[in-house]
């Protein structure tokens, strides 16, 4: 998309509003309104955005421990750049145009920047002569509430859309068919293609799987999705969450990540190889070798918050090791390698429907070409349960913090600027969560010691 096209585009359709935005460490999609006049001249030029995007929490609270910006740089404005291709119409307001911004600071992208971190990343791969593609599945939650009702009930006691455990169930898609139909219909407006959507096993739960393409678009796909259903939600008087854990009573929510990597015309999957072990290629093994080896490590970048780790338990899908196997859905790393070579791909089994998209991608596609780089081996394939295959992946936002922090390979790969705001970000995410008391302890303690 060009200036020249994307006025010729306001043209046809009556654009008379223009909303851009970034996404921020969190996930969190912070953006504003811009008049027409501004956004010719910030397409050209680039516009001022206050950086305390990159200094306070998912909850608008300041670091006390940001290097990048704090009360000592006071907080000035990044400049943020336009990306014309992600132009997009939301057919409930036809007339607004939205768009994404990345971020620089001082004269190169920003360092605490997930959308700048993933170009990095893909340029990297492009320069080795591979065209990374991905694509995500989220599982969500939704309930008959609002934003009012759910926290005069203080997040208890909610109403999901329908009750019951129905997996798969047709008849639920057909008593929900003008909600899915919303969601299919706007989507597919919206650029963000849904190749299956249906209900889980639990009250109120579906799953959406997001079309594969380039991991930019594909990251840019994936983080928009979770933005728009929550607004296709709220149009239907409901509400949607995509945390890991929220019920300790009811299976978590997936949030998995299918990645290959194919030559530079896009047109052979270099990770196919019928004749290879497993299918997969020796470029494919020595992929998933990274991505397996590293896991522990970079746990805290695939789980980042607190209640991420309530999902790694026993029994309900989770993956608790760092293992791989081939159609194992036990395994963190599940290899699919059919039908069709061009189908060949892994899935990354350890990341929630709460990651931020471009965060993950970044580091497993990071983790993938570091065990390109240095001709890893991957271990032996899982069969059956991976629950006991192995050392096991952090189960705290500690101690994958702590295994992060000890990891100069993260560094290399991601950038010590990025690992080291990351790291002071879940720093303070880990003191929020001490400072919480749960219902639970309530319930434990609060007449009995």
């Amino acid at each position: 998309m060009t200036p020249e096209t994307i006025r010729e585009e306001f043209e046809q359709r009556g654009i008379t509003r223009v909303k851009v935005g970034g996404f921020d460490v969190d996930g969190v999609l912070r953006g504003k309104h811009i008049s027409l006049k501004k956004f010719w001249s910030a397409a050209e030029h680039g516009f001022g955005f206050c950086d305390v995007i990159f200094g306070w929490d998912i909850a608008d609270q300041l670091y006390d421990n940001g290097a990048l910006t704090n009360w000592d740089t006071g907080y000035p404005d990044a400049i943020a750049r336009i990306d014309l291709s992600t132009f997009r119409v939301l057919p409930t307001d036809p007339h607004t145009a939205h768009f994404l911004i990345d971020f620089e600071h001082g004269k190169k992208p920003h360092p605490a920047c997930p959308r700048s971190l993933l170009k990095h990343m893909a340029a990297r791969a492009e320069a080795a002569g591979y065209r990374a593609k991905f694509s995500a599945e989220f599982e969500f939650w939704i309930f008959r509430e609002t934003p009012e009702s759910i926290r005069d009930k203080d997040y208890r006691a909610l109403t999901p859309l329908s009750p019951g455990m129905f997996g798969y169930s047709w008849l639920r898609e057909g008593q929900h068919q003008e909600l899915m139909h919303d969601i299919l219909d706007h989507m597919q407006a919206y650029r963000i293609d849904i190749e299956g959507l249906h209900t889980e096993t639990g009250p109120g739960v579906w799953e959406a799987a997001i079309g594969y393409d380039d991991i930019l678009p594909a990251a840019d796909k994936a983080a928009l999705f979770k933005t728009t259903l929550k607004q296709i939600c709220h149009d239907h008087g409901l509400m949607v969450t995509f945390m890991a854990k929220w019920n300790a009573d009811l299976p978590g929510s997936s949030g998995h990540i299918h990645q290959s990597l194919w030559d530079d015309s896009g047109e052979k999957n270099l990770f196919a190889s019928p004749s290879g072990p497993h299918g997969l290629s020796d470029l494919g093994r020595a992929y998933l070798a990274g991505v397996v080896g590293l896991s522990r490590e970079l746990t805290a970048l695939y789980a980042p918050f607190s209640n991420s780790y309530k999902r790694y338990v026993p029994g309900v899908w989770a993956p608790l090791t760092p293992s791989w196997g081939v159609d194992n859905r036990t395994c963190a790393v599940r290899v699919i390698n059919g039908p069709g070579s061009s189908a060949a791909r892994l899935e990354l089994r350890q990341t929630a429907a709460d990651i931020n998209p471009y965060i993950a991608m970044a580091t497993s596609l990071g983790a993938g070409l570091h065990g390109i780089l240095n001709g890893l081996e991957p271990p032996e394939p899982t069969q059956g349960d991976a629950a006991e295959s192995g050392e096991p992946l952090p189960m705290t936002l500690e101690d994958a913090v702590a295994a992060l922090r000890g990891s100069d390979t993260a560094r290399e790969i991601l950038g010590e600027a990025f690992v080291d705001h990351y790291l002071r970000t879940r720093e303070w995410e880990i003191r929020q969560a001490r400072t919480a008391v749960s219902a639970w302890e309530l319930r434990r303690y609060f007449e009995s010691v």
